[in-house]
């Protein structure tokens, strides 16, 4: 997906823009019969209450950096990008990679032939992206020498969830892919603000625990009695300064490209900005990949000619730790 882009005024241009997207969706999918097999919950459940009618499924060669890879060269070829061109490459996919302790960010460069890019992998959790893209802007509008940086990232998140321990089936919605999202001085949709509150309340809640391969949560009753009085707040709260912060009103927003999560948290953040059902896309055939969430969300949107130039969107996610982040996006270009 090619986001209109624009020539820039001057090297020296602060204006940034989001160019262009690309995505890897695995060819495997686990339908919702399968999510219900491996629970134990009844299909209907996971269908309505988890929002799942399918949910991809990497291979064993579909590993975290070659679903990045496949993304990246999908971005680069929309938007006609030379992959010499680039200037900085950022991971942000999981930190559950090829390898353990391992840069994978460095391995896309190479393997995309962004001969003089520099490299380094960011972590937020399923708001990676979001952060990333402010990491981004702020680094074109640094420094000088970077005009053009390619964000990038695969998932294989199924990989940690054990569907037999009831106390993590809020994430029994994870799923796999890649996505990748180039950013440039000068051009495409404008991105304007981000907001980010962290709050390390919850930093010890969803962990892998030491020796173990799956993720646990040592009290889901605990953590959802702290966490649900803040998290509708939270979300709103980064949606709205995101927005205000670029001069506009949460009624002007025209499409919300949001997280998979349960349907019914999905429709509290709705109801808690006031936004109206038909301005955002729930993931119901995708389940919830992670970062990527909002690049299959803004590919969804363009299929369905649902975005238009001059539209104000708005990326939003939360990941485990806890993290709510936003970014707002003047979409088709910058004055």
């Amino acid at each position: 997906m090619t986001l209109h882009p624009t020539n820039a005024r001057s090297p020296r241009d602060d204006r940034v823009g989001l160019v262009a997207t690309g995505l890897y969706i695995p060819e495997k999918f686990l339908s919702s019969e399968d999510v219900a097999e491996a629970t134990g919950i009844p299909v209907d459940v996971i269908r309505e209450k988890f929002g799942i009618n399918r949910k991809p499924r990497a291979g064993a060669h579909e590993t975290a950096s070659f679903m990045a890879i496949q993304a990246a060269r999908q971005c680069l070829a929309e938007a006609g990008q030379d992959p010499a061109g680039v200037d900085l490459v950022i991971w942000t996919g999981s930190e559950h990679k090829d390898h353990y302790v391992w840069s994978a960010g460095i391995k896309v460069q190479y393997e995309l032939g962004c001969v003089n890019a520099w490299a380094l992998d960011v972590a937020s959790r399923c708001a990676t992206n979001i952060v990333a893209l402010k990491l981004a802007k702020d680094t074109i509008r640094s420094d000088p020498r970077v005009n053009t940086v390619l964000l990038a990232g695969g998932h294989r998140t199924t990989d940690l969830i054990d569907f037999r321990n009831q106390n993590t089936r809020f994430m029994f919605n994870f799923s796999d892919a890649g996505s990748a999202m180039l950013v440039k001085r000068g051009a495409g949709a404008g991105l304007l603000e981000t907001a980010v509150i962290t709050d390390g309340n919850f930093s010890e809640d969803v962990i892998i625990p030491p020796g173990r391969r799956f993720f646990d949560i040592p009290d889901p009753e605990d953590l959802k009695r702290r966490l649900d009085p803040v998290s509708m707040r939270n979300f709103a709260k980064v949606i709205r300064d995101a927005v205000e912060g670029s001069g506009h009103h949460l009624s002007d927003i025209d499409y919300l490209a949001l997280l998979h999560m349960k349907r019914s948290a999905y429709d509290a953040v709705l109801q808690e900005i006031g936004l109206a059902p038909e301005k955002s896309i729930y993931l119901s055939d995708y389940g919830h990949v992670g970062a990527p969430d909002q690049v299959i969300s803004l590919r969804l949107a363009a299929e369905r000619k649902l975005l238009k130039p001059g539209d104000l969107v708005v990326l939003a996610s939360a990941g485990i730790g806890y993290t709510w982040a936003a970014s707002a996006l003047a979409w088709g270009g910058m004055s």
